[in-house]
């Protein structure tokens, strides 16, 4: 055994050099992978691709296969490292060792990948780590008799092989050939060590952020699938990061622990909330509900806008001064308005935001676009259906990738009949997260059908961080904002920023609302944040101004006062109002929530609770009351208490156990 005790160049250099080489090889065979997955596969293409949906693929998935080529390098590397400067030969044998085995692997999942997308029409997913609950000896028998799986393996041994010969010769092929450090002029030496250096940096970034030098444009699984085509958006997954998302999405469903309530507390809490006694089994009898006849006219269209970070603070009245919120002021305004000052978001994240307008359950504790159930069709009370029922054609607008949260497919499968994301809208303006606002809203006009009645859900993005929108050239008024500002917060230009996206997110959705008033008469447009919490000007916000989100509503038959006078709701409660306001009587539904021009004047999520004159936090028994917009007003806590535990054991257990409230499905969970 050869100890190295002296720290030279020499020595660190060989390490970084056959790092960085693993590196560019483990890049380049993920890259040659997915190019040859491309071309064979290319037949699982929709009919509209061209060769430029195909090029956005191949890039973006370039990128995003820096990432995976970086962790699996950072395997091979730290070991080796370490064996370095404690035993040389052993060094050798790890950089064998381990690259062997990553390339038998990765040679087994790409040979596997082509028929399991064939089965699936997807990359690896979820489904892989199910396997646990299968017949694994009849999943290995229809392995070998349909899938051919002693060929299939033989195929990726060879091919992990002559690889890993590749490799190892790449590994000892010297760098720079005869060229020496020692023989240079010392200035030459140390510059080209600083350029050296630096590229190892540069390739650590590139590894750490998907192909990009910050996270503000870090590619990862969730945000790679920016082509308008599902097979490209799946080929952009490089096997390993395929198996990751699997790994991830599997581990979300695990979380979903959900709740402690028995059989016998949800029947009780279901029947007060329904007000029908607690005679049935049937969860969903508990949540049919009819309509008492319409407060407006049916309008054709109907526009539901999630508006990223859109918190209500800027909508008080100490907090005008701003101006960043203007274009819905006027909005709240217009004789044709009303608003809802006392409204919460389904949870902390936007994933919250959606399941609870697209399937009408509250937050509680569950990822429901990773649980199979979620999947295998809508829930009684989701909001596609119900709006089917009245007449609409319904549509999901994001200004996202496809692929965030499984998005697209959760809402398709949740009854939405039309989804639209970023890879539908071209190449437009945008961060990581989405294309901007105004582009969103262009082509959700565009796509409005003119001749029959439909419903729209719009999840915009433009205001959330790396928050990259020009306001410059957008006209936004900083010195104005900056002015209006308290004098230590003047020189924060995080907060200007921040700020200014919610003035363009303002201005953009106010003047989307004119548009549709103008191009489209007959609509009516609701308005709601999909939460709030992420800046506030004031550093020590109350919670009504962190927390709270607001509900705006507008368009043809809408008046001040529509909604009750000491209205509050979340977000469970948006389609039972718009229910309610159109429907004819007798018309039946289903919900968990209620209309907030009937009855609603509570709202309750992951959290908080909330109504017009107090709010509170759910895990504080009892209740305590905090101040909303600076007043606090009584409230019947043991009341709220039952509201809470209902709201939230309703939407428990109908996600996770379905419709019969049976104790015996709670056994080994």
């Amino acid at each position: 055994m050869r100890r190295v005790s002296v720290f030279s160049w020499q020595h660190l250099e060989a390490v970084l050099s056959k790092g960085l080489r693993c590196f560019l090889f483990f890049l380049l065979v993920l890259i040659a992978f997915r190019v040859f997955f491309l071309c064979w596969m290319q037949e699982y293409a929709g009919a509209g691709v061209t060769a430029g949906d195909f090029q956005v693929a191949f890039w973006r998935g370039a990128k995003l296969s820096c990432q995976s080529a970086g962790a699996l390098t950072l395997v091979d590397f730290v070991p080796a490292c370490f064996l370095h400067y404690v035993w040389e030969r052993g060094e050798l044998y790890m950089w064998r060792a381990v690259t062997g085995f990553e390339l038998v692997t990765l040679s087994i999942l790409y040979v596997a990948s082509f028929p399991y997308y064939r089965q699936f029409h997807s990359n690896f997913h979820q489904l892989l780590f199910n396997t646990a609950n299968d017949d694994v000896g009849a999943l290995f028998w229809s392995f070998v008799q349909e899938f051919y799986l002693p060929v299939r393996l033989a195929g990726a041994l060879l091919l992990a092989y002559v690889l890993w010969r590749c490799l190892q010769f790449f590994l000892c092929r010297k760098m720079f050939g005869a060229v020496s450090w020692l023989n240079l002029p010392k200035p030459v030496v140390w510059i080209g060590r600083g350029l050296y250096l630096g590229g190892c940096c540069l390739v650590v970034l590139l590894g750490l952020f998907g192909g990009s030098l910050s996270w503000q444009n870090a590619v990862d699984w969730e945000n790679a699938g920016v082509t308008r085509d599902p097979f490209l958006n799946e080929a952009i997954l490089d096997n390993v990061q395929a198996v990751y998302r699997g790994y991830v999405l599997q581990h979300r469903m695990l979380a979903c622990n959900g709740l402690d309530f028995t059989a016998e507390d949800i029947r009780r809490l279901a029947a007060g909330l329904s007000g029908r006694a607690a005679d049935t089994d049937d969860l969903d009898a508990y949540l049919h509900r009819r309509a008492q006849g319409a407060q407006l006219e049916q309008p054709k269209h109907v526009f539901v806008v999630l508006s990223e970070s859109y918190a209500n603070w800027p909508l008080l009245e100490q907090y005008a001064p701003l101006h960043i919120a203007d274009g819905m002021r006027e909005v709240i305004r217009a004789e044709d308005s009303d608003y809802v000052p006392a409204f919460l978001p389904n949870g902390a994240s936007t994933v919250s935001a959606v399941t609870g307008v697209v399937t009408g359950l509250a937050d509680a504790n569950l990822y429901l676009t990773t649980m199979p159930e979620a999947f295998a069709g809508p829930y009684p009370t989701a909001s596609a259906p119900q709006m089917q029922r009245l007449g609409y054609e319904t549509y999901f607008w994001y200004a996202g990738p496809a692929t965030w949260e499984r998005i697209g497919a959760f809402t398709q499968a949740q009854g939405y009949e039309h989804f639209f994301s970023r890879g539908d809208f071209g190449e437009v303006p945008g961060s990581v997260w989405g294309c901007e606002d105004k582009y969103l809203y262009a082509r959700v006009l565009a796509g409005v059908p003119r001749e029959r009645a439909s419903f729209h859900v719009i999840l915009n993005a433009s205001n959330h961080s790396p928050y990259d929108v020009d306001l410059e050239a957008e006209g936004f008024p900083k010195d104005e904002v900056c002015r209006a500002l308290p004098e230590e917060a003047r020189d924060d230009e995080a907060l200007l920023r921040e700020l200014g996206h919610y003035w363009y997110a303002d201005r953009e959705l106010a003047g989307f609302i004119a548009k549709v008033k103008t191009e489209l008469p007959d609509s009516l447009i609701v308005v709601v944040g999909d939460h709030a919490d992420r800046y506030n000007m004031d550093k020590t916000p109350s919670d009504y101004e962190r927390y709270g989100i607001p509900f705006i509503i507008t368009g043809k038959g809408v008046h001040h006062g529509l909604m009750l006078p000491d209205a509050a709701g979340s977000q469970i409660d948006i389609v039972p109002t718009i229910v309610e306001l159109i429907a004819p009587e007798g018309f039946e539904y289903d919900a968990l929530g209620s209309s907030m021009s009937r009855t609603n004047r509570r709202a309750v999520n992951y959290g908080f609770w909330m109504t017009r004159r107090a709010m509170g936090r759910t895990d504080v028994i009892p209740l305590e009351l905090e101040a909303v917009n600076g007043t606090v007003g009584e409230v019947d806590r043991e009341e709220m208490e039952r509201y809470i535990d209902a709201v939230r054991s309703i939407s428990w257990w109908r996600a996770k156990y379905g419709a019969k409230l049976d104790e015996r499905l709670l056994e080994g969970r």
